[in-house]
C-alpha cells in the first residue's frame, strides 16, 4: 500500500492513540508490581516484534542487528530505559504527570544536541523552554501533596531524556555516514528492559488478568504503534511528526479520566495546557520558517 501524506497523517494519529491507552489500561491491574508490570509489557513486546518485523523485513532484521554497530546497541539501551521508566512512573503517580513532563522532550533533545552535536537552538526554542518550565513548575507547585509525586515525576523524566539522547545518537551516526535502522533497536530495547526487569519482578503475582492486559500493551501499545510510526516517519516531516505526537498527552489524560476516573486536577491541566502551547507555538513558527 502506497502511503500518501494524508494516509500518514491518519496513521500517526492512530499510532498516538495506541500509545495513549497505557495509562488507562495500568489502571485496571489486579495485583501485578511495579517491575513485573514493565517487564511483562516489555516481554510480550519482543515476542510481537518477532513476529511481525520478520513479515515486514523478512530475516534481514536480524542481520541488521547484528551489523548495526555500537550506534545501533546504544539507541536499543535508550528504548530499553524509556519503555522501563515510563511503566514504573505510571505506578508512582498520575496518568497526567506522566505525560506532560514527557511533553518536554522536544526541549530536551534541542539542549542535547546543542551541547553534543553542536545544533543552534533558535530564540524562539530558548523562550519556548523557558515557558515550558514554568508550566512545568506550576503543575507540580499546585500540587498539595508535591512529595508523592516527586518520585514519578523524577522517573518519568528519564523517559524524554532517553529519548532525547536516542535521537542524538541517531543524527550523530548519521552525520558519520551510518544509517540506523531504528524498528531492530526497538526490538533489542524490548528485550534488553526484560532482561533487566526479569529479576526484579519475583515473586510474580500477576492474575492471569494482569497478564492479559499487559500482553495486550506489548502488542496494541508498543509493537504495533512503532511500526506504523517508523512508516510514517518516512512521510512526515519532523514538526508535523511532533505536533501530532502531542495527542498522546490529551489522548492518554482523557482516557484515564474517563476509563479510570483519574481526575487530573487544575494546576495539572493549566500547566500542563502551558507546556504543549509552548511546544506547538515552537514547532509551527520552525516549520513556517522552514516553508
Amino acid at each position: 500500500m502506497k502511503i500518501t501524506h494524508s494516509r500518514a497523517v491518519a496513521l500517526m494519529v492512530l499510532v498516538t492513540l495506541m500509545w495513549s491507552i497505557a495509562g488507562v489500561v495500568t489502571r485496571h491491574l489486579e495485583s501485578a508490581q511495579r517491575f513485573e508490570v514493565t517487564f511483562w509489557r516489555s516481554f510480550f513486546t519482543v515476542v510481537s516484534l518477532l513476529v511481525i518485523l520478520p513479515f515486514f523485513q523478512g530475516r534481514a532484521v536480524f542481520a541488521n542487528i547484528r551489523k548495526g554497530g555500537k550506534a545501533l546497541w546504544l539507541s536499543g539501551i535508550c528504548w530499553s530505559v524509556m519503555f522501563t521508566a515510563f511503566m514504573v512512573a505510571l505506578t508512582l503517580t498520575t496518568v497526567a504527570n506522566v505525560l506532560v513532563t514527557m511533553a518536554a522532550g522536544p526541549f530536551i533533545t534541542a539542549l542535547l544536541a546543542r551541547v553534543f552535536i553542536g545544533h543552534r537552538i533558535p530564540t524562539r526554542t530558548w523562550w519556548a523552554i523557558a515557558a515550558a518550565s514554568i508550566g512545568i513548575a506550576w503543575m507540580y507547585g499546585g500540587q498539595m501533596d508535591f512529595s508523592s509525586h516527586l518520585g514519578g515525576t523524577l522517573v518519568a523524566m528519564l523517559v524524554p531524556l532517553a529519548g532525547a539522547s536516542n535521537w542524538t545518537v541517531v543524527q550523530h551516526s548519521r552525520t558519520q555516514g551510518q544509517k540506523i535502522d531504528l524498528v531492530p533497536a526497538v526490538l533489542v530495547g524490548a528485550g534488553i528492559s526484560t532482561l533487566i526487569t526479569l529479576p526484579l519482578s519475583f515473586p510474580f503475582s500477576a492474575t492471569p488478568h494482569d497478564i492479559g492486559l499487559l500482553a495486550l500493551l506489548g502488542l496494541v501499545q508498543l509493537a504495533i504503534p512503532c511500526v506504523l510510526s517508523v512508516l510514517c516517519a518516512g512521510i512526515l516531516k519532523a514538526p508535523e511528526v511532533a505536533l501530532l505526537a502531542l495527542l498522546e498527552v490529551i489522548f492518554g489524560i482523557l482516557l484515564a479520566w474517563l476509563g479510570a476516573n483519574e481526575v487530573p486536577g487544575a494546576s495539572v491541566l493549566t500547566g500542563g495546557a502551558l507546556v504543549i502551547s509552548a511546544l506547538v507555538v515552537n514547532e509551527l513558527i520552525g516549520w513556517r520558517q522552514r516553508a
